[in-house]
């Protein structure tokens, strides 16, 4: 499953590592878009396979942030 961004932004915290267990809902980044925090919530349980940003990246809508299993 991958965790995609639903608008433009800059990556402002990543709260999770890969291999890390996350529950549905559990925040595991937040997005900085039209100025305000827009936190990014796991949408099922899994674990963290990959991160592909870090803190300060600016991401398109559209961009694979995170791959979970």
């Amino acid at each position: 499953m991958e965790i995609k961004s639903r608008v433009p932004g800059k990556v402002l915290e990543v709260k999770v590592s890969e291999g890390d267990s996350v529950k549905q809902k559990d925040v595991v980044l937040v997005l900085e878009a039209m100025k305000m925090k827009q936190p990014v919530a796991a949408p099922q349980d899994g674990v963290i396979k990959e991160i592909k940003v870090a803190a300060g990246d600016r991401v398109s809508q559209g961009t694979v942030m995170i791959i979970m299993e």
